[in-house]
């Protein structure tokens, strides 16, 4: 693995951690493969039950690496409509499916600025937990692009689609009290230097939990359609569920009026 991309497993948490705090962990080519390549990892490692993904520093994610991007842009063929940009499709699309698509619940610890694609892969997470120097900047728009990364499937779902379009286009930051009451954050603790350490709570609960069922809900959750599509992926979801070990001893535990232990499958 690739030092740019730090990965740590304890007591089921997996925790991914971008680590070029000099760069604010903007995300450069190396960086973006090392971050999919741990993340394909984690979905096979049979230890991952929580994901908490994670920034070294005084950032989580600067965003795209505006040197390396710029480099790129002189290099480009003009005459190919996709030009250099080719790392959306290449890059952070496959990142972008990999972590809302994950088995497993998400957790994103957002120390400090998250800017661009590094707020994109904060809002693919399930909960994201920020501190007082935490800020949001949709920074697209500030060097004329459109959003990437799920931004406009994740934004929406979290403000809707008015306070999205707001975002997106006027590009201003979004402090953490401003974050927390918008529904970006899922909680705001008193100091930065807990937010990683709040997150990881947060993933030991999640990961001695129904993994299988969290996952199951994320599917749920995420799927697109009217009431009948819902209904039948929730039918399909609680056949998943329902053939579970968790799902049997949760249910015999409730009868002893005993506290469930779940094992993840």
């Amino acid at each position: 693995m690739s030092d740019v991309v730090l990965v740590d497993h304890t007591d089921g948490v997996t925790t991914i951690t971008l680590n070029r705090p000099d760069a604010l962990n903007s995300l450069d080519t190396v960086t973006k493969i090392a971050l999919r390549v741990a993340l394909e990892a984690t979905e096979q490692d049979p230890r991952a039950r929580a994901i908490v993904l994670a920034g070294a520093g005084r950032a989580f994610c600067g965003g795209q690496d505006l040197r390396e991007h710029a480099t790129a842009l002189e290099n480009a063929d003009k005459n190919s409509p996709a030009g250099n940009l080719s790392t959306v499709r290449e890059h952070y699309n496959p990142v972008a499916l990999l972590l809302a698509g994950s088995r497993l619940p998400v957790v994103a610890a957002v120390r400090g600025m998250a800017a661009g694609a590094g707020a994109s892969l904060a809002f693919l997470a399930d909960f994201r937990i920020g501190g007082p120097k935490t800020a949001f900047l949709m920074a697209f728009a500030n060097i004329g692009l459109a959003g990437d990364t799920g931004v406009s499937w994740s934004l929406p779902r979290l403000v809707g689609y008015a306070k999205a379009t707001e975002l997106l286009m006027l590009a201003e930051p979004v402090r953490a009290q401003a974050a927390f009451e918008l529904g970006l954050l899922t909680r705001l603790v008193d100091d930065d230097e807990q937010v990683l350490s709040a997150a990881q709570e947060l993933a030991a609960r999640l990961a001695h939990g129904p993994t299988v069922a969290y996952g199951q809900i994320k599917r749920q959750l995420a799927a697109g359609g009217g009431l009948a599509e819902a209904l039948e992926v929730e039918a399909d979801a609680q056949a998943i569920s329902g053939a579970t070990e968790d799902h049997a001893n949760a249910t015999a535990a409730f009868v002893r009026k005993e506290k469930p232990i779940y094992l993840g499958r």
